[in-house]
């Protein structure tokens, strides 16, 4: 343990401890109001505001090249990406009835059950563990670069498979809705709603 970890308790939290535990507050918030909206739109927006509070987190932690990855690829790539699908599959804008299975009990209850799961562990595994935020910063490029070709290549080959298995299955199962709306067009006796003449 180091001697900043020392010099103050939990009763004393510095100012960048104040600051991750308001931010961490407004990302569970938008959490929440990602997953129990009924608006797809709104959601996808919200999901902006989360994905953008763990990039001030992994600031706050200094870790600014996982920061920085973050807010390019969640929040500059994959929300794009959400927006982009909700906007070529036609989804309804407003308030759509479909937003809501009716699970929400089961949901809830998994949801709660992970949580406390995922808290367990990282407290577990992390007890003792402290981040000298004096210190040189534990996030750069080159130490993230290391840890991630040493100690974790392996995950991020698979990682990187699974991603293209799903990028192959997106493709497949886009042309077979081609063909299938290119076969029911060439049918004689039928029009463009799927009718009889």
């Amino acid at each position: 343990m180091t001697l900043a970890a020392a010099s103050h308790g939990f009763l004393s939290p510095t100012g960048v401890e104040i600051a991750f535990l308001l931010v961490g507050l407004v990302t569970l918030a938008a959490a929440v109001v990602t997953v129990t909206t009924r608006q797809l739109v709104h959601a996808a927006l919200w999901l902006v505001v989360a994905l953008g509070g763990l990039a001030v987190e992994y600031l706050l932690l200094t870790a600014e090249f996982i920061a920085w990855v973050q807010v390019l690829i969640y929040v500059g790539a994959v929300v794009v990406l959400i927006l982009f699908g909700l906007m070529l599959t036609r989804a309804p804008i407003g308030r759509s009835p479909d937003a809501d299975s009716g699970n929400r009990w089961a949901a809830l209850t998994v949801a709660v059950a992970s949580a406390a799961a995922l808290v367990w562990v990282v407290v577990d595994a992390f007890r003792t563990t402290w981040i000298d935020l004096d210190g040189p910063a534990a996030g750069s490029t080159a130490v993230t670069g290391a840890s991630l070709f040493q100690n974790w290549v392996l995950p991020f080959e698979a990682l990187s498979v699974l991603l293209l298995a799903a990028l192959v299955g997106a493709i497949v199962l886009s042309r077979k809705a081609k063909a299938a709306r290119a076969d029911e067009a060439s049918r004689p006796g039928t029009s463009r709603t799927g009718g009889a003449r």
